[in-house]
């Protein structure tokens, strides 16, 4: 739990076809409270990925592993995955339980705790001041799960009441301000590699470049 926005968004929040989560996930705060300090930032970019209809889910075969279970679980819950065997990567569980969908974080607006972030993210000569600096924390999925600390140790938390938490601060972002189009680094993935379910807020500094 963190005080700077009270309550997270309840479990119900989550209770959305994926598509709309998606949508609705955008503007909303992602906060991580560790022994460190607080870390949070505004997502600004995702993409859903909608397991047996999507080759390019982890949960495509439709059958939970040791992995992907999380992702047949409950939604409003965090999937986090290893990559590359260097990163890890966030995703909130969305769908009915048994579905295997959910919807990875791509990209953050940095709020709260900048520097501990630069530390995490080994940006000795981090400058807040300096927008490039700041973009270059959090605009990307392995890039933010550094900066938050996300791992592991996260995997199978419920968003609405854990130290990883989501929380509304302002109004809805207008699906008018919000653009999509295909995901990033999918292209393995057949015909599903050009499905437009990506998201993001329009003219956004903060969104990856891929």
């Amino acid at each position: 739990m963190n005080s700077l926005w009270g309550q997270p968004l309840p479990q119900s929040f989550y209770e959305k076809d994926t598509e709309d989560l998606a949508y609705a996930l955008l503007g909303v705060v992602l906060a991580h409270q560790t022994p460190e300090g607080l870390t949070a930032g505004r997502i600004v970019e995702v993409e859903m990925y909608r397991g047996s209809l999507d080759r390019a889910a982890h949960s495509y075969s439709g059958v939970a592993t040791k992995r992907t279970r999380v992702m047949f679980g409950p939604p409003g819950h965090a999937y986090v995955y290893f990559i590359y065997g260097m990163h890890y990567c966030l995703n909130v569980v969305s769908a009915p339980e048994g579905k295997g969908e959910a919807i990875l974080v791509r990209a953050l607006e940095p709020l709260v705790g900048l520097d501990i972030m630069a530390r995490r993210r080994n940006m000795a000569l981090f400058n807040p001041s300096f927008s490039k600096d700041s973009q270059r924390l959090t605009n990307g999925p392995a890039k933010l799960a550094q900066a938050l600390g996300i791992n592991s140790r996260q995997y199978g938390w419920p968003l609405f009441e854990s130290p990883l938490s989501l929380h509304q601060i302002e109004d809805p972002v207008s699906k008018t301000k919000i653009a999509r189009g295909p995901r990033i680094n999918v292209s393995y993935a057949k015909e599903a590699a050009d499905f437009d379910w990506r998201f993001w807020i329009r003219d956004n500094p903060f969104v990856s470049r891929g």
